[in-house]
């Protein structure tokens, strides 16, 4: 049995310690907003947080999760008005969506330690996150729109 804390809630998952954390939010938790994209943590769409630190869940296993506390898209805010979700909004970021939630992850992460990113902060941050509709300049703006509000 592995014990860890996604969203606030306590879970014990009878599954593999080798098992991707990803599969396990998707599949036994049924969090289907982190998305797979690669499975080799090069695209961003699996991020989540674990104990406030942005990671890749494709690549996380179980094993190293025990214990610890995990934060979804799902468990950003309760209503999905985190400042960095009500930025995405406001500068109509999304177009088919999909890597979204990992974007936004990360940016909330940025945000949280980071208050008033600088552009090369930014840009730090988000690296590696791939985009297929090519919205970056929309993320960035949404970031920095997020920074202003909060």
């Amino acid at each position: 049995m592995i014990e860890l804390t996604v969203n606030g809630h306590a879970h014990r998952l009878d599954a593999s310690p080798d098992m991707p954390l990803l599969w396990a939010l998707r599949d036994l938790l049924d969090l289907t907003g982190t998305k797979y994209g690669c499975g080799i943590a090069q695209c961003g769409a699996c991020t989540v947080h674990l104990d406030g630190e942005p990671v890749r869940s494709c690549q996380t296993k179980l094993a190293d999760v025990a214990g610890k506390q995990v934060t979804t898209i799902e468990g950003l805010h309760p209503e999905g008005r985190h400042p960095v979700q009500l930025a995405w909004v406001a500068e109509q970021v999304p177009q088919c969506g999909y890597c979204q939630s990992g974007q936004i992850m990360s940016a909330a992460a940025l945000l949280a330690r980071t208050p008033r990113p600088t552009e090369e902060q930014v840009a730090e941050a988000m690296d590696g996150h791939i985009c297929r509709c090519g919205t970056y300049q929309r993320i960035k703006a949404a970031i920095h729109h997020a920074a202003i509000q909060s």
